[in-house]
Protein backbone atom coordinates (compact mmCIF):
# COMPACT_ATOMS: atom_id res chain seq x y z
CA UNK A 1 0.00 0.00 0.00
CA UNK A 2 1.44 3.41 -0.86
CA UNK A 3 2.35 5.72 1.99
CA UNK A 4 -0.33 8.31 2.63
CA UNK A 5 -0.69 11.47 4.68
CA UNK A 6 -3.38 14.02 4.06
CA UNK A 7 -3.73 14.67 0.37
CA UNK A 8 -0.35 13.42 -0.81
CA UNK A 9 0.05 9.78 -1.74
CA UNK A 10 3.43 8.30 -2.67
CA UNK A 11 3.37 6.44 -6.00
CA UNK A 12 3.32 2.66 -5.72
CA UNK A 13 6.80 2.37 -7.29
CA UNK A 14 8.20 4.72 -4.64
CA UNK A 15 6.55 2.86 -1.80
CA UNK A 16 7.76 -0.52 -3.06
CA UNK A 17 11.30 0.73 -3.74
CA UNK A 18 11.58 2.87 -0.60
CA UNK A 19 10.45 0.05 1.69
CA UNK A 20 12.45 -2.56 -0.26
CA UNK A 21 9.32 -4.46 -1.21
CA UNK A 22 7.84 -4.04 2.26
CA UNK A 23 10.86 -5.11 4.33
CA UNK A 24 10.83 -1.64 5.88
CA UNK A 25 7.59 -2.57 7.63
CA UNK A 26 9.22 -5.40 9.64
CA UNK A 27 9.76 -4.51 13.29
CA UNK A 28 11.84 -4.17 15.28
CA UNK A 29 14.79 -2.82 13.35
CA UNK A 30 13.60 -2.44 9.76
CA UNK A 31 17.03 -1.15 8.68
CA UNK A 32 18.74 -4.23 10.09
CA UNK A 33 16.25 -6.50 8.33
CA UNK A 34 16.88 -4.68 5.04
CA UNK A 35 20.65 -4.99 5.47
CA UNK A 36 20.36 -8.71 6.26
CA UNK A 37 18.11 -9.29 3.25
CA UNK A 38 20.58 -7.40 1.05
CA UNK A 39 23.49 -9.57 2.21
CA UNK A 40 21.51 -12.77 1.59
CA UNK A 41 20.29 -11.62 -1.83
CA UNK A 42 23.78 -10.52 -2.86
CA UNK A 43 25.26 -13.83 -1.64
CA UNK A 44 22.83 -15.76 -3.84
CA UNK A 45 23.15 -13.44 -6.83
CA UNK A 46 26.95 -13.14 -6.69
CA UNK A 47 27.38 -16.92 -6.73
CA UNK A 48 25.66 -16.98 -10.14
CA UNK A 49 28.21 -14.52 -11.55
CA UNK A 50 31.68 -15.22 -12.83
CA UNK A 51 34.32 -13.80 -10.45
CA UNK A 52 35.42 -10.97 -12.80
CA UNK A 53 31.79 -9.81 -13.05
CA UNK A 54 31.09 -9.55 -9.32
CA UNK A 55 32.78 -6.25 -8.50
CA UNK A 56 31.43 -4.25 -11.47
CA UNK A 57 27.95 -5.69 -10.90
CA UNK A 58 28.08 -4.82 -7.19
CA UNK A 59 29.13 -1.25 -8.04
CA UNK A 60 26.41 -0.95 -10.69
CA UNK A 61 23.75 -2.28 -8.31
CA UNK A 62 24.83 0.09 -5.54
CA UNK A 63 24.65 3.02 -7.97
CA UNK A 64 21.27 1.91 -9.32
CA UNK A 65 19.79 1.49 -5.85
CA UNK A 66 21.13 4.92 -4.86
CA UNK A 67 19.70 6.58 -7.98
CA UNK A 68 16.31 4.94 -7.43
CA UNK A 69 16.52 5.35 -3.66
CA UNK A 70 16.77 9.13 -3.54
CA UNK A 71 13.52 9.92 -5.37
CA UNK A 72 11.64 7.01 -3.79
CA UNK A 73 12.76 8.04 -0.29
CA UNK A 74 11.73 11.62 -1.06
CA UNK A 75 8.25 10.59 -2.13
CA UNK A 76 7.66 8.20 0.77
CA UNK A 77 8.93 10.78 3.29
CA UNK A 78 6.60 13.41 1.82
CA UNK A 79 3.71 10.96 1.94
CA UNK A 80 4.45 10.05 5.54
CA UNK A 81 5.00 13.67 6.54
CA UNK A 82 8.25 12.66 8.27
CA UNK A 83 11.82 13.70 7.40
CA UNK A 84 13.25 10.15 7.56
CA UNK A 85 10.51 7.55 8.09
CA UNK A 86 11.61 4.17 9.50
CA UNK A 87 9.82 2.34 6.69
CA UNK A 88 12.29 3.77 4.17
CA UNK A 89 15.09 1.21 4.04
CA UNK A 90 16.32 1.59 0.45
CA UNK A 91 19.16 3.62 1.97
CA UNK A 92 20.30 0.58 3.96
CA UNK A 93 20.21 -1.50 0.78
CA UNK A 94 22.49 0.99 -1.00
CA UNK A 95 24.92 1.26 1.91
CA UNK A 96 25.05 -2.48 2.48
CA UNK A 97 25.71 -3.13 -1.21
CA UNK A 98 28.61 -0.68 -1.07
CA UNK A 99 30.05 -2.51 1.95
CA UNK A 100 29.96 -5.75 -0.10
CA UNK A 101 31.92 -4.47 -3.11
CA UNK A 102 34.85 -6.79 -3.95
CA UNK A 103 34.28 -8.88 -0.83
CA UNK A 104 35.01 -12.63 -1.08
CA UNK A 105 32.02 -14.94 -1.19
CA UNK A 106 32.48 -16.30 2.32
CA UNK A 107 30.24 -16.19 5.35
CA UNK A 108 32.91 -14.42 7.46
CA UNK A 109 33.21 -11.65 4.87
CA UNK A 110 29.45 -11.27 4.59
CA UNK A 111 29.03 -11.18 8.36
CA UNK A 112 31.85 -8.65 8.78
CA UNK A 113 30.43 -6.40 6.02
CA UNK A 114 26.99 -6.60 7.63
CA UNK A 115 28.27 -5.74 11.12
CA UNK A 116 30.56 -2.96 9.91
CA UNK A 117 27.83 -1.32 7.86
CA UNK A 118 25.28 -1.51 10.69
CA UNK A 119 27.80 -0.04 13.17
CA UNK A 120 28.69 2.88 10.88
CA UNK A 121 25.02 3.44 10.02
CA UNK A 122 24.06 3.58 13.70
CA UNK A 123 27.11 5.46 15.07
CA UNK A 124 27.28 7.87 12.10
CA UNK A 125 30.85 9.20 12.45
CA UNK A 126 31.61 12.52 10.75
CA UNK A 127 30.66 13.41 8.09
CA UNK A 128 27.94 10.71 7.98
CA UNK A 129 25.67 12.45 10.50
CA UNK A 130 26.10 15.82 8.76
CA UNK A 131 24.94 14.30 5.46
CA UNK A 132 21.52 13.64 7.02
CA UNK A 133 20.94 17.41 6.81
CA UNK A 134 20.83 17.28 3.02
CA UNK A 135 17.30 17.78 1.68
CA UNK A 136 14.71 15.02 1.50
CA UNK A 137 15.72 11.70 -0.09
CA UNK A 138 19.27 12.89 -0.65
CA UNK A 139 19.81 13.20 3.11
CA UNK A 140 18.03 9.92 3.76
CA UNK A 141 20.15 7.94 1.30
CA UNK A 142 23.55 9.67 1.14
CA UNK A 143 24.35 9.25 4.84
CA UNK A 144 23.98 5.48 4.40
CA UNK A 145 26.11 5.61 1.26
CA UNK A 146 28.82 7.25 3.38
CA UNK A 147 28.39 4.62 6.13
CA UNK A 148 28.76 1.97 3.41
CA UNK A 149 31.98 3.61 2.20
CA UNK A 150 33.39 3.54 5.75
CA UNK A 151 32.43 -0.13 6.06
CA UNK A 152 33.96 -0.87 2.66
CA UNK A 153 37.26 0.76 3.64
CA UNK A 154 37.49 -1.15 6.93
CA UNK A 155 36.44 -4.41 5.20
CA UNK A 156 39.28 -4.10 2.73
CA UNK A 157 41.75 -3.27 5.48
CA UNK A 158 40.65 -6.45 7.28
CA UNK A 159 41.03 -8.41 4.03
CA UNK A 160 44.42 -6.86 3.24
CA UNK A 161 45.80 -7.80 6.64
CA UNK A 162 44.28 -11.28 6.54
CA UNK A 163 41.93 -10.73 9.46
CA UNK A 164 39.03 -12.58 7.79
CA UNK A 165 40.71 -15.79 6.75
Amino acid sequence: MPEETGRYRAPLWASLAGTFLGIGRIHPGPGTWASAATVLLWAAFARALMPPQRTPVAIALALLVTVIGIPSATRVARGAGVKDPQVVVIDEVAGQLIALIAVPLAWKSFLAAFILFRVFDIVKPPPVRQLEALPEGTGIVVDDVAAGLYALAIMHLFLHFGLLT
